[in-house]
Parts: structure tokens; sequence; C-alpha cells
């Protein structure tokens, strides 16, 4: 993907939960999808690999309906098995210049960041992206950092690639990110657990474009 296609990726970009399921897994990610997310990452930290290939093919297909880039989240077989769009890795993965030398140059590559010298780092081994959070406390994720405004805003002057905020963003704190420089913002439960999955992803991606 090109460098700006990949900036407008990043605007409202959707990682899946299985724990927030209305209706069904792949019916709830289409409805996020028809609201408007730009990205969708597959999360099953605790898949075996056949049962997170299967779910990769059917969650691939619907980003390729919705034209939005398809990443799986710390398993670099599954997204060479699927033929992702990209990966994304956290710190305590696999490092960032090892996934760029399996993938090759043409995925995309996330990392996970949460001080500026780590996202130097990443941009240095290859990275596309950066995810830096957690930018308020969230629930989704048990052992999430906190990263202060201060920092997100530093880290995005540090690098020349796209930085999506994430971890507790919702309708009523994402402005509180405005003027930090993010591309965009990562949500879970914010579309996920709502009753109106694609009313939210809508109004979301309305207030994403203010910041």
């Amino acid at each position: 993907m090109k460098e700006d296609s990949i900036q407008q990726a990043m605007c409202l970009y959707l990682v899946t939960d299985q724990r927030w399921v209305h209706h069904s897994f792949y019916e709830d990610i289409e409805e996020a999808l028809k609201g408007g997310v730009t990205c969708v990452q597959l999360r099953e930290k605790h898949m075996d690999n056949q049962s997170f290939i299967e779910e990769a093919k059917e969650v691939k297909k619907l980003c390729e309906k919705y034209h939005v880039p398809f990443i799986i989240n710390d398993n670099v077989e599954v997204m060479l098995a699927v033929n992702g769009d990209g990966i994304h890795v956290g710190q305590h993965d696999m490092q960032a210049k090892d996934v760029r030398k399996r993938i090759g140059p043409n995925k995309i590559l996330g990392v996970s960041v949460h001080s500026v010298e780590q996202a130097v780092s990443a941009y240095q081994a290859g990275a596309d992206y950066l995810g830096v959070g957690a930018v308020f406390s969230t629930q989704t994720k048990d052992d999430a950092i906190v990263v202060d405004k201060q920092t997100l805003r530093d880290i995005c002057d540090a690098v020349s690639i796209p930085v999506v905020a994430i971890g507790g963003i919702h309708h009523e704190n994402i402005m509180a990110l405005k003027d930090t420089g993010v591309a965009g913002v990562a949500v879970v439960s914010a579309i996920l657990a709502q009753e109106h999955i694609q009313q939210s992803a809508i109004e979301l991606k309305e207030q994403v474009l203010l910041l």
C-alpha cells in the first residue's frame, strides 16, 4: 500500500474481540464496516492456528468487500497463510525487524509502542504505522500501559509514519486527543459493545475527522 493509503486506513481502526458479540462475530464486523471503519485487525490471543486461519479467511472476505485493509494480530503464520494485508505486533512479540524479514516489503507492519524511544526503534525497523496506548484506562487489555497526552504528541512528532491512538477511547473522551497529531484511533468496545454498531462507527468517524 502507498503511504497515503495507509494514512487513510488508520482513521477508524477496529480491533476485534470475541467478548463483544451481539448477533454473530461476522455480522458485527460487517455492521462496523458498513459504519465506515477503515481497517480491521483480527485479534485472537487464545485460538489455535487452524481455527484462527479459518476465522481469518471469513473476516478477510468482509474486508475485501468493503475495500479496507485486513491486519492480523501477532501471528505471522496466520497472516501469511491467508495472505492478509499486514500484521500488528507488540513490544513482547516478535521483533519488528524480524517480522519485516518474514513478511517482505509489501505487507503492512504495525507496532505497539509506549515511548518515543520505542517509536523511533519501530520506525527504523520498518514499521508502517504505530499503535500508541493505552491513551485512557481500558478494560479490554489487562496489561495496558497508560500513555499520557504529551508522550503521544512527542511520538507523533518523532516519526513520519501514521500514529494510531488506542485504549479506552469512546465518544465522550475522543476529542481530548485533538491536536496530538494522531492519524486516527483504534477501538474495540466503543463500536463492538454498542447496541447500534453501525451508527456508533459512523458517529466515531465523524469525531475522528475533527481531531
